[in-house]
């Protein structure tokens, strides 16, 4: 399955999808992934793997985000200036899943992108915006935090309207990342075993400008946001830490600097986990043109990204003491079986602990 040719082989319809194949090959219109099965490309066993797991995601990823809007709703002590936030990430998540992991699940079940060339373009589309509007709502939380929590600027206070700009400037972000491909600055066609759609990695071809385009993608949606959450919870840690060794008798404090930097580990993880795999792939795209490469390989980092539907509500949300309480709630007609008490202890990713902001300012 791996190619063993160049990348600049001949192409049929290079408008509608790329596939590096062996340079004798002469038959190319035989193997587009609209019309045959590509079991060209991997086993009838790999294809039904990764849409199982596309399955996976979207029947914990869907409840998961849809409770998280839901239960925003309901409860009105939930309301707060950075739940918007997270109800934003939801909904982003919920776009991911039912326009990329949906049709990626079919597609992978049916071994080829049956759905058409329009149903690609929707589909990358869609799962491009979603997912920047995810990863640019991550940085909005850890800035949020850095703000609420450092008191860079002094007396600044985040108010509904903050928490509203941040949440369009998210939109703003995604559709400036999505909507390019749509308008000729590269293309959205089948990637990895063509059985999902993304912006073109793979082809050296002016006429698209992909490589620009990569580039674009990398800072500006990944290493931006990235840089972003980095020094936003870096601050934050220093921040806490400096507190916890100034009251080394609270206990209060300690076990808030602790939960603390678990907290930032776990969600910094996360990021990377979702979204390394596909950055760094398309960098090396970019910087290896014409290599061997494996397309078994090159789905993982689709498969990852969309994974991030399901890892994010638990990471945000359900680490979340008083979310978590109220959500289970919710679910189990006003008892909550895991026994939490919500107005105690650490709430994961909207507070720091019962140590007030002003107690973690720098001094």
């Amino acid at each position: 399955m791996m190619s063993k040719g160049r990348a600049d082989v001949r192409m049929e319809m290079p408008d509608d999808f790329y596939i590096p194949i062996p340079l004798e090959t002469t038959n190319i219109s035989s193997l587009s992934p609209f019309l045959v099965p590509q079991t060209h490309l991997g086993t009838p066993g790999i294809f039904m793997s990764i849409s199982a797991f596309m399955l996976f995601t979207i029947i914990f990823g869907f409840p998961l985000n849809l409770l998280t809007i839901i239960c925003t709703a309901k409860y009105k002590k939930l309301r707060s200036h950075l739940n918007y936030i997270l109800v934003n990430l939801a909904v982003a998540n919920l776009i991911v899943i039912c326009f990329g992991s949906t049709t990626a699940f079919y597609s992978f079940s049916q071994m080829y992108f049956s759905m058409g060339t329009l149903a690609c373009k929707i589909e990358g589309f869609t799962a491009t915006l979603g997912g920047i509007i995810g990863l640019w709502s991550l940085a909005v939380v850890a800035f949020e935090r850095f703000l609420v929590i450092c008191k860079p600027m002094g007396s600044f206070t985040f108010r509904e309207s903050h928490a509203v700009l941040g949440c369009i400037l998210t939109w703003v972000m995604g559709l400036l990342a999505a909507t390019p491909p749509l308008l000729g600055w590269s293309r959205y066609i089948p990637e990895g075993l063509q059985c999902s759609c993304g912006p073109d990695w793979y082809t050296v071809n002016n006429k698209w400008n992909n490589e620009s385009y990569v580039i674009f993608l990398f800072c500006f949606c990944f290493g931006f946001p990235l840089a972003i959450i980095v020094f936003s919870y870096g601050r934050l840690l220093l921040t806490l830490h400096a507190v916890a060794k100034q009251q080394e008798q609270s206990a209060t404090t300690q076990k808030a600097e602790r939960e603390v930097t678990r907290m930032v580990i776990v969600m910094v993880a996360g990021f990377l986990v979702c979204w390394l795999p596909y950055a760094s792939f398309a960098l090396w795209s970019v910087t290896h043109r014409g290599e061997l490469f494996d397309l078994r390989m090159a789905s993982i980092p689709s498969v990852f990204s969309k994974a991030s539907t399901v890892y994010n509500p638990f990471i945000y949300i359900f680490m979340n003491r008083q979310f978590r309480s109220c959500m289970m709630k919710m679910i189990f007609c006003g008892k909550n079986p895991l026994g939490d008490d919500e107005e105690t202890s650490v709430s994961g990713s909207t507070q720091v602990s019962s140590v007030s902001s002003s107690q973690v300012a720098p001094s």
